[in-house]
């Protein structure tokens, strides 16, 4: 908290004289990350003590426990009135500074007051189920939301308020700038494990970020248990070395392996813990599927799959591209649809993303069965051949009451550039898709709204996380603004919201992740939630700090602040 006017010498005569009040109130300006659409300040404040109670109705049993524990956590510098102070003031120190914590917290369940009361209330924020009202007065804390969700967020609101051993009274009215503020992470590539998902989703959801966008499939290996398909964990997992030289490193053509194998997979109990943990702290889980293309470790495990039929290993080289799906040969949909029924019975969330991207054409153009189901239906591009499966998996998709997404190249857009003989695409993606725009120019991304879409910007030389800090340093990637330029009002509101990227080709372990995620992760995390105009930089670096000292105290090895 920021000090607002008057001296110490000022608070002690009012104590020594009696008063209890200056001519000019003391106001500690509230420091928190994301910055609230508006806060309002009152005279006076709330005394930590070492004993709290929290008031709550029985729906919100969930998040009393997670007060409850930040509760717990919370220690703070309490100032001691001497007793003997003498009227000298310019001779005696005010007060004495007094170590202490909350030692003790009090779950009063179906109570309505407590020191901390927690309140659904559905005539606030109505129209913003994750906004809370967080009200500080001198003897309760209440957070009213319309539902848990905003509860939560007002819960991580006071978090970042504790450590003194006084909060300023004042009232905070808040709600997220867009619905969709997601952390993607790539575990095909490096696999991380449960316990680095469980410290990603808690520091996210401190952050107020509520969508975590799992890559588990692609070319270099298959991080989920599906049980109709046994050999996917068992030989589409583990690839036997690394190429460890990164994209535009020199010799990176001929590269050097590092000769270790690397593997790791989710069995499907796994799975449900993360989702239930994840769940806890209101973050949906949009998992994502890789088809047709990023295929190789599926095909590995099931050669059918695949245009050429051929056997192979799983590429060590993370560039290569060795085969993608045939998505004309039915069994091939009948696979994905047998995979996505076991995937949607353990991700509840409305999302399924399919990825879509790089899909390496030649593998169909060079096979004579591809080439002849293209002629025969119509389709005079590659381009037109995935767009008509996309829509096939979207109509099975929707079928099962959920809602497709997919990397932009799904639309049938030249986001690479278009070359003088490149023929126009015929297709047209079906409308209720999320396409998340990632390259390409950004008329495209607005081109695309145009045309009907909903939209998650990951715009990559904003978003992407494994990109360096020199390509993407930290005023960068807050400077980013999600919706583009010259879009009216209605078309805006297409824009969902905002995701950034951890691809992981060479990001080898956590602590590497770590430095590459932290702190830009804070920077997406108020763009996602603050409105622009009160977004300022300098002020964003101030309230980074609580999060530095939080970071610093869980082991973690941020990036450059800067």
């Amino acid at each position: 908290m920021k000090m607002k006017t008057v001296s110490k010498y000022c608070v002690a005569a009012c104590i020594l004289s009696g008063f209890y009040a200056c001519k000019e109130e003391i106001v500690q300006e509230y420091a928190v990350l994301p910055e609230p659409q508006q806060i309002e300040y009152a005279n006076g404040s709330f005394k930590l003590k070492d004993k709290l109670t929290i008031a709550f109705p029985p729906e919100l049993a969930n998040e009393a426990a997670y007060c409850r524990d930040v509760a717990c956590h919370v220690s703070y510098v309490a100032q001691d009135i001497s007793q003997d102070i003498s009227h000298d003031v310019a001779q005696h120190d005010v007060a004495q500074d007094v170590a202490r914590h909350v030692s003790t917290v009090e779950l009063k369940e179906g109570k309505k007051s407590g020191d901390i009361t927690l309140v659904l209330d559905a005539s606030v924020l109505p129209e913003h189920p994750e906004g809370y009202v967080l009200d500080i007065k001198k003897r309760q804390i209440t957070i009213k939301a319309n539902a848990p969700a905003g509860i939560l967020h007002g819960i991580q609101t006071l978090r970042q308020l504790f450590g003194a051993a006084s909060l300023q009274c004042g009232t905070i009215t808040d709600y997220p700038q867009f619905p969709w503020r997601a952390f993607m992470l790539d575990e095909s590539r490096y696999f991380q494990g449960k316990e680095a998902v469980f410290r990603l989703l808690d520091n996210m959801a401190r952050l107020k970020m509520n969508v975590f966008h799992w890559h588990l499939t692609d070319r270099q290996g298959w991080r989920i248990e599906i049980k109709k398909y046994p050999e996917l964990i068992k030989t589409g997992t583990l690839r036997d070395s690394t190429v460890g030289k990164g994209w535009g490193d020199t010799d990176y053509k001929d590269g050097y392996f590092d000769l270790k194998p690397h593997g790791g997979f989710y069995m499907q109990d796994e799975i449900r813990e993360v989702v239930a943990y994840a769940a806890a702290r209101h973050i949906t889980i949009v998992p994502e599927i890789e088809m047709p293309g990023h295929a190789d470790a599926a095909i590995v495990a099931y050669p059918w799959l695949g245009t050429t039929g051929k056997q192979f290993k799983i590429p060590c080289n993370l560039a290569n591209k060795i085969d993608i799906f045939n998505v004309t040969d039915p069994k091939v949909l009948d696979f994905f649809h047998d995979v996505l029924t076991e995937v949607m019975a353990l991700f509840p969330g409305k999302v399924i993303h399919i990825g879509g991207d790089e899909v390496h054409y030649p593998f169909w153009t060079d096979s004579p069965s591809i080439r002849k189901y293209m002629k025969d239906n119509g389709f005079q591009t590659p381009a037109d051949l995935q767009i008509d499966f996309t829509n096939k998996m979207s109509q099975w998709i929707t079928s099962k009451n959920r809602r497709m997404m997919g990397w932009q190249d799904i639309t049938g857009a030249k986001i690479y550039g278009q070359s003088a003989d490149d023929k126009d695409v015929e297709q047209k993606l079906a409308l209720g898709t999320v396409v998340q725009a990632w390259r390409g120019d950004p008329a495209l991304i607005k081109k695309t709204i145009e045309d009907g879409y909903d939209i998650v910007n990951s715009y990559h030389s904003y978003t992407y996380l494994d990109y360096n800090y020199r390509s993407i340093p930290l005023k960068k990637a807050y400077s980013f603004n999600p919706i583009p330029e010259g879009l009216t009002a209605e078309q805006q509101k297409r824009v969902l919201g905002l995701g950034c990227q951890m691809w992981t080709e060479f990001v080898p372990n956590e602590q590497k992740m770590n430095t590459q995620v932290y702190p830009r992760i804070a920077a997406y995390a108020e763009t996602g939630w603050t409105a622009p105009d009160k977004k300022e930089y300098s002020r964003f670096l101030k309230s980074l700090d609580y999060f530095l000292t939080d970071w610093k105290k869980q082991g973690i090895e941020y990036g450059p602040v800067e």
